[in-house]
């Protein structure tokens, strides 16, 4: 396959981190360059990635011979500028969280659709190595049928949470802890969440208990600002629940100390045995060998959906039914009401 001609919007801490390092290593993927004003990234980018260029606008970008583009920009951007790259015919990944809001979501959604263009959200920890075993576990029955999925994003930082620009830890956090929630257990009935607003006025502490259509429930935590984290995940079934304590699947940490998928080629996603989960069934419990994290997938997916060949790694209008959900979840920590879903 040809690879498909990539640009990057933004060289944040998110373009710099999670997409330039994919996208260089993809075969599937030409990585041109990176859309930004700032001298100081311009700078940082090419001496990174040596051969890109950098660009000042989207229109540079797509004039240099772009076929698609990744969008890592503070959240209150995401929905303006990927609807400028649809409309000038770029196909589009966009970070989380897609959009402020459900309505947002769903009309960047209905203009790719009319335009005909692949687009999809960044939704990368569908591929975190301890939610793929959790997802094998519970596919091939080892904890029976489940009925309560505990997920957390918690970690202590001295300047805790996103900017305002990011939109607080619910939309932040809560944009991976729904959305897994989803993939796991379905569609939503009714939704309660808590917060605590900062001084600046945006949420943390974040808590958000998901009653599912089938009646099973997820409970989400997402926070800055905590001491003692818990548990990664307990999910509990009918005969075990699985149980992960390391904090965060492992990918995250080779990016930032520059390892890639192509620098440690079959060792990529791999976790040590000291961060495996356990099964336990009213015991000290079992572990179960972590399966390695494939965040390296989703370039190569979505560059063979804009060749044609495969759908795109995370359909858009999963990111509206995120979105409807966190929409919910505002109005819940807000009004202290359970909001029902249609």
């Amino acid at each position: 396959m040809e690879p498909v001609r990539f640009g990057l919007v933004g060289y944040g801490f998110g373009g710099r981190y999670f997409h330039s390092p994919l996208l260089a290593a993809a075969p599937e993927c030409d990585f041109l360059g990176v859309v930004t004003t700032s001298p100081a990234r311009q700078a940082l980018a090419t001496s990174e990635h040596p051969g890109i260029e950098t660009f000042g606008s989207l229109a540079e970008l797509r004039d240099a011979g772009a076929e698609a583009v990744a969008i890592s920009t503070p959240a209150d951007t995401h929905s303006r500028l990927t609807d400028e790259a649809l409309e000038l015919g770029l196909a589009v990944v966009c970070d989380k969280p897609f959009a402020l809001d459900a309505d947002a979501a769903r009309r960047s959604v209905e203009l790719a659709e009319r335009l005909g263009l692949p687009l999809s959200p960044y939704q990368n920890r569908r591929w975190d190595s301890d939610f793929l075993t959790l997802r094998a576990l519970v596919a091939d029955g080892t904890l029976g049928t489940l009925t309560r999925f505990e997920s957390r994003f918690e970690r202590l930082d001295p300047d805790p949470g996103p900017p305002p620009s990011g939109g607080g830890t619910l939309r932040d956090f809560g944009s991976h802890l729904v959305d897994q929630a989803l993939v796991l257990l379905g569609p939503v009935a009714s939704v309660y969440a808590e917060w605590r607003l900062r001084d600046n006025g945006l949420d943390d502490d974040v808590f958000l208990a998901l009653t599912h259509v089938d009646g099973t429930r997820s409970h989400l935590s997402g926070s800055w600002s905590q001491g003692a984290p818990g548990p990664r995940f307990r999910a509990t079934g009918t005969t075990g629940s699985y149980v992960v304590t390391a904090l965060m699947d492992g990918q995250e940490d080779a990016l930032i100390a520059g390892q890639t998928p192509a620098t440690l080629g079959a060792g990529w996603g791999v976790e040590p045995a000291e961060r495996w989960g356990r099964v336990h069934r009213g015991d000290d419990g079992e572990a179960v060998p972590t399966r390695a994290g494939r965040w390296s997938s989703y370039y190569p997916a979505f560059a063979r959906a804009v060749r044609g060949v495969g759908s795109v790694p995370v359909d858009p209008r999963d990111a509206v039914m995120t979105a409807t959900v966190l929409d919910a979840a505002r109005r819940s920590a807000t009004e202290g009401v359970v909001v029902p879903l249609a």
